[in-house]
């Protein structure tokens, strides 16, 4: 899944965020394009061809909400995460009316905006798509619907677990996910993030999907966190 396949339209004119989003979102593998205004969102989200946009409310000319308005009303589908300083209920209800597609807080964590986008993406379609039943790094395969992982043609048991953890992985083959990103998909926004399950569920996988093969799959990124790649 190569970046330039995974565009995202982010419409926000706080430069700190605009800086702080779209970093974090280049380091995942997103191709990211920035508008500064609701006028130059509704020219750029016409045109282009995005995965998912990124919207901010408060816009110097249209809001947020009008722009989702515009966007809709000229047949624009993809997939729009509306982002407001604002928590009230009346706001979020309104702001879905307009068409955007999920609702997030200002101050946010960054994990929790990718989590949302994915989760989107997934539904709208995009690249990460839920119709994938099997998926195939080198000769490691994972079958979401039987559950089923093989490493050539030896069959490789896992727990619940452990399945979860490498179909996240196998879901992004190649790019690094972090241990909070780990800890966010496979055991939910309430895991402790001082905790090593991380590491000990790795240490695990490994052993079981890399150590009696020749070709190592799972790597450790120092500093960083891990990633599933053949190179």
């Amino acid at each position: 899944m190569g970046a330039g396949y995974m565009r995202v339209l982010l419409v926000e004119d706080d430069e700190r965020i605009v800086d702080f989003v779209q970093r974090g979102l280049k380091a995942e593998g997103f191709a990211v394009e920035v508008a500064r205004s609701g006028l130059e969102a509704v020219a750029l989200g016409t045109e282009g061809n995005f995965q998912a946009i990124i919207l901010d409310l408060g816009l110097p000319d249209l809001n947020g909400m009008q722009v989702c308005e515009r966007l809709r009303g000229t047949g624009v589908a993809t997939p729009i995460l509306m982002l407001t300083a604002r928590d009230t209920v009346q706001d979020k209800v309104t702001g879905l009316r307009s068409g955007a597609d999920d609702y997030l807080t200002k101050p946010f964590a960054f994990e929790e905006l990718l989590a949302r986008i994915e989760v989107l993406m997934r539904r709208g379609g995009g690249e990460i798509s839920p119709e994938t039943k099997e998926f195939r790094i080198a000769d490691l395969v994972l079958n979401v619907e039987t559950h089923k992982v093989m490493r050539g043609e030896t069959i490789i048991d896992l727990t619940p677990k452990e399945f979860a953890l490498l179909e996240c992985f196998m879901r992004m083959p190649g790019r690094v996910l972090s241990r909070t990103r780990i800890l966010e998909q496979v055991w939910g926004y309430s895991a402790d993030p001082l905790t090593n399950v991380v590491d000990v569920y790795i240490r695990q996988l490994r052993r079981k999907i890399d150590d009696d093969f020749d070709l190592k799959l799972l790597k450790t990124v120092r500093g960083f966190g891990y990633k599933l790649d053949a190179s």
